[in-house]
């Protein structure tokens, strides 16, 4: 008994000792994104306020893949010191969910530290469809369509699985409608084909539309989110169309993860450099002008978050008989 007592306070010690000297290296955040988007310039954001504060060093590294495949087993497969953190987000529940088989445990392999941000999903239309007015200006005009024209109205969305294609799917379960998600190989041929007339409406990450919104080339009809966007603040949020829609909510998220068996120390100072980084009013402006709003977490809340929506798209893919990958 006194020598497993001597030995759990010698590695209680190391974790402190560990904790005190963090960092002792740059940190590394691998980004399973490409460099630009929101996924990036909230890591980077976040990250330079860290380095800041901890008088240390960030290095972003993006590494677009899959289902962020790729990201993920680096960071799996890291030391679990704290200086190696994952970008993580509603993704990478998505990817939980739709592939058979991943070379890492999501839920085995990585510690949560913090979620960072949330963002809005919105459901637009087209001002002009080849040159004459769109005929969609509300959401009660769209749902009053598809029930008139069961299977006609449809929904462009970037790629099949992701968090965007996804929505649409709920959204059209949850509104008992019939109609046709139209998958696109990214946000532009997305737009390209609501403005030719190819299809209807679309569903996508704000950020990327406020430029097409606010030049008044796409009508914004809905966020999906429980409370209505701070960019545009008469805009409506779906649920307020009532009925099965009145509990609606479907948002994006990123946060950061480490390495399972992460001290849990260090994973409480990392999780502390992130809410002051958050709380930064630079960070906020910054993030809040893509959309994007800052949203800290206990790192065991944003496990939960992560076990919830892997849960939760699991049904969506299930009921749209999306097959696995």
């Amino acid at each position: 008994m006194k020598k497993i007592t001597t030995l759990f306070i010698s590695s209680l010690l190391s974790f402190v000792a560990i904790a005190q000297t963090f960092p002792s290296k740059p940190i590394r955040i691998v980004v399973p994104n490409a460099a630009g988007g929101a996924a990036d310039i909230t890591a980077r954001e976040v990250g330079q306020k860290m380095a800041q504060s901890l008088g240390g060093s960030v290095v972003i590294e993006n590494k677009p893949s899959a289902g962020g495949v790729v990201a993920g087993e680096m960071v799996a497969k890291a030391p679990a010191d704290g200086h190696t953190l994952l970008l993580v987000s509603s993704g990478t529940a998505v990817s939980n969910a739709l592939f058979k088989s991943l070379p890492f445990d999501t839920s085995k392999d990585f510690a949560p530290v913090s979620k960072l941000a949330i963002f809005d999903l919105v459901i637009a239309s087209s001002e002009m469809v080849n040159g004459q007015p769109g005929k969609f200006k509300t959401m009660a005009d769209v749902l009053a369509y598809a029930r008139a024209n069961p299977g006609k109205l449809n929904i462009g969305t970037p790629q099949i699985g992701s968090t965007q294609n996804l929505a649409a799917e709920l959204f059209k379960a949850s509104a008992g409608i019939d109609a046709q998600i139209v998958p696109f190989n990214g946000t532009p041929p997305v737009i390209n084909a609501l403005r030719g007339g190819q299809v209807d409406i679309m569903v996508d990450i704000m950020g990327p539309l406020v430029a097409q919104i606010t030049s008044k080339a796409l009508h914004p009809l809905a966020t999906l989110s429980e409370k209505r966007s701070s960019l545009f603040p008469s805009l409506p949020v779906l649920r307020e169309s009532g009925g099965a829609l009145a509990g609606f909510n479907a948002t994006s998220w990123n946060g950061f993860a480490a390495p399972a068996g992460t001290p849990k120390d260090v994973i409480a100072k990392l999780n502390t450099e992130i809410q002051k980084a958050l709380a930064n009013p630079e960070v906020i402006k910054r993030l809040e002008a893509l959309s994007l709003i800052p949203q800290g977490s206990t790192p065991e809340a944003l496990g939960e978050l992560l076990v919830a929506d892997t849960k939760r798209w699991s049904g969506v893919i299930t009921r749209a008989k999306i097959e696995k990958q």
